[in-house]
């Protein structure tokens, strides 16, 4: 996933406008707007490691919440939850800190069995991938920083 450069004499806020837009395909708002920030300061590289080999299972878990959502209706998560979910169910690439993201998600593993009926742990746990997409997060930041 490339991260535009800055172009010589170019003004931050053209780069922010060129910049954000982009990145808003593969992260959140407001990551793509501290990425772009970096970049155009000169202290990220232009170009950082994705992956999309997270198991058909955890896109599947995210289709499903995508699917209650939209048919049901859902006030739970946030839209950084909805944007992963969308990331997943696409089989998008994911950057090594939205897998550490995912990770972290292991810490509402004990909401995973709420019925999404009667409550937001079970949606949301789908739509971060569900049981094999944090697992697989986990095992996959390890081995990325193991590298």
């Amino acid at each position: 996933m490339p991260i535009p450069k800055k172009k010589q004499n170019e003004k931050q806020s053209a780069f922010m406008v060129r910049c954000v837009p982009q990145l808003m395909q593969y992260h959140p708002k407001d990551q793509a707007i501290a990425m772009c920030y970096k970049a155009f300061k000169g202290s990220i590289e232009t170009e950082l490691e994705s992956y999309n080999d997270y198991p058909q299972s955890a896109s599947n878990n995210a289709k499903k919440a995508i699917k209650w959502k939209e048919e049901k209706g859902s006030k739970c998560g946030t839209q950084v939850g909805w944007t992963r979910a969308r990331q997943l169910a696409d089989k998008k690439k994911i950057s090594r800190d939205t897998i550490a993201r995912m990770a972290s998600f292991k810490r509402h593993q004990k909401s995973k069995d709420v019925p999404y009926s009667e409550g937001c742990g079970g949606i949301m746990w789908d739509a971060w991938g569900g049981t094999s997409g944090v697992e697989w997060a986990i095992n996959k930041l390890k081995k990325i920083d193991k590298e």
